[in-house]
């Protein structure tokens, strides 16, 4: 941990650059290994409170760090994940997830992740990759799109109808894969079903020769606190055969509620 003399004191933020405070605040999540709220890193760092909260807002923004499940505690972000491959592996709770996500995968035989969402897309907070050597293969910490993603077209349904409308007729429907939706009627039709069935699909949007599945993850609130999908390539799995895997990917949605759910009581 920094010494005192590293830090700000109450009346003043001129004794260590901006730029080292930053660094200070993510070292500090590393060296504990666990997800931490803004005044968790306050009372560790002694730094005034208004100047972690700004950083903070500041390191998130840039995508150094992320909020976790709960929305209240840090973690590493794609920035800082690409910086240190595998800080994000680094938790307790992280790892019950993960053993989590290693179960249904083994199961499935196919490549599991758990993805969650912000204002640019859906992004993957962890993945087990498939023993095939045919996969295909997506980037940990890249974003993909709504309209063309199972997990995306889920997290559209969770929405309510005209938050819904709203997004999708802001959103830029580019063309990915040989079957995505371009039209926003048409992605709103679809999104409909998406919410009746309770389970979100691509079926070459995104990519062709890729389809997948995803199902909600959901608090005790009943809110959307992350989902978990499942993808693979048509060579190995149809459409048909996808949709099949539901009930071992909603079983492993269940244990990670619990998981979630557990850490935000703690």
């Amino acid at each position: 941990m920094p010494g005192h003399s590293e830090r700000d004191d109450e009346t003043g933020e001129g004794r260590v650059p901006t730029g080292i405070r930053s660094l200070i605040i993510l070292e500090e999540l590393a060296r504990t290994g666990t997800p931490m709220t803004a005044t968790e890193i306050t009372a560790a760092l002694g730094l005034p409170k208004p100047t972690i909260h700004r950083l903070c807002q500041q390191l998130e923004a840039e995508g150094f760090l992320e909020r976790d499940l709960d929305g209240r505690r840090y973690l590493p972000g794609r920035r800082m994940r690409e910086m240190a491959a595998g800080v994000t592996q680094f938790s307790s709770v992280f790892q019950e997830r993960h053993a989590i996500l290693e179960r249904v995968s083994t199961r499935l035989g196919e490549t599991c992740n758990i993805v969650s969402h912000d204002k640019d897309g859906m992004f993957y907070l962890d993945r087990v990759e498939s023993r095939w050597p045919l996969k295909v293969d997506l980037p940990v910490s890249g974003r993909v799109p709504f309209h063309c993603t199972a997990s995306g077209k889920l997290y559209l349904s969770s929405l309510r109808k005209t938050q819904r409308r709203t997004l999708i007729h802001a959103l830029t429907l580019r063309k990915y894969g040989p079957n995505t939706l371009t039209a926003p009627e048409k992605l709103m039709a679809e999104v409909e079903a998406t919410a009746k069935r309770r389970y979100g699909i691509d079926n070459e949007e995104f990519i062709e020769g890729m389809v997948a599945l995803a199902v909600p993850v959901r608090d005790a609130g009943g809110r959307l606190a992350a989902i978990l999908a499942v993808h693979g390539p048509v060579q190995r799995m149809s459409l048909e055969d996808v949709i099949g895997h539901l009930p071992v990917l909603r079983e492993g949605a269940e244990q990670l509620a619990a998981v979630i759910d557990a850490e935000a009581a703690g």
